[in-house]
């Protein structure tokens, strides 16, 4: 009797970063915002896995490739439950989840056509704010307006 396969093999990877507990409906969000189409790195990834801690997950695993302080920010701020393992040489070295800063400088474009950051050369600043519901929400440092999560678009 033959039995069947219940999984797929993906090659480990030997040096780089799976980003893990993305939510599903985040990951390709995720793959457009860290410009991953255009990399030369391997890309591997998936979306609606199976989870035991969130039912329903997304993974990105990138060869080659360590995500800069302003990357991981933007990842905070689409998928705040994401967890970053950077591997060398088939090992962990390091396993984090990411964290959502206090504050986010020059990746965000503010939503306010009338902000000072859309007509000058002024890098953009917001305040990362939760509101009453726990909704995470950003708070232009220039303009004072309050965007969504659903309204942020990055630099």
């Amino acid at each position: 009797m033959n039995k069947k396969r219940t999984e797929l093999i993906v090659s480990a990877l030997r040096s780089g970063t799976v980003i893990d507990h993305i939510p599903s409906d985040k990951t390709f969000q995720v793959v457009n915002m860290l410009n991953l189409e255009e990399t030369e790195s391997q890309v591997y990834f998936g979306t609606n896995l199976y989870s035991d801690k969130y039912i329903s997950k997304g993974i990105i695993k990138v060869s080659d490739t360590f995500f800069d302080e302003g990357e991981i920010n933007k990842i905070a701020l689409v998928a705040p439950t994401a967890t970053l393992i950077e591997i060398e040489d088939y090992d962990i070295i390091k396993k984090h989840r990411v964290q959502t800063p206090e504050t986010v400088e020059k990746i965000v474009k503010c939503f306010n056509p009338k902000c000072v950051t859309n007509h000058q050369h002024i890098p953009t600043r917001f305040k990362v704010i939760e509101d009453h519901k726990g909704n995470m929400k950003l708070s232009c440092h220039f303009c004072e307006k309050t965007m969504s999560k659903e309204d942020i678009r990055f630099i």
